[in-house]
């Protein structure tokens, strides 16, 4: 019985933590992509700019904690369309890991037409 426990046990911790990771992994890159395009919503706007992408998407990722950690932002607005990065450290249950989210939102630019 002891031995069945010593062989089992590790493989199903391994098992565990790597779901919990998993798991970590792909609510960093929602936030990540969350962020994102609310950052490509604000720039987007009529009178949108780049500055307005990173305001809003800083604010949006300092509401959800720690879930990206060093967060990259980058905006680039053009005349039709706004391409916003998000990239940061997710959380992590393996020692010594840090795994990186990114995600890439593109929006149209909002233009009135007569």
């Amino acid at each position: 019985m002891s031995v069945q426990m010593v062989v089992l046990m590790p493989l199903l911790f391994g098992i565990a933590f790597t779901g919990m990771q998993a798991g970590l992994f792909f609510y960093g890159r929602s936030a990540a992509l969350s962020a994102a395009t609310t950052g490509a919503r604000a720039a987007a706007a009529e009178h949108g700019t780049t500055t307005d992408c990173h305001q809003v998407a800083e604010a949006f990722i300092s509401q959800l904690g720690d879930v990206l950690t060093n967060p990259s932002i980058d905006c680039a607005r053009t005349a039709t369309t706004v391409t916003v990065r998000v990239a940061g450290t997710t959380l992590s249950v393996i020692p010594g890991w840090q795994p990186i989210a990114e995600q890439v939102a593109v929006q149209q630019v909002e233009r009135v037409t007569r």
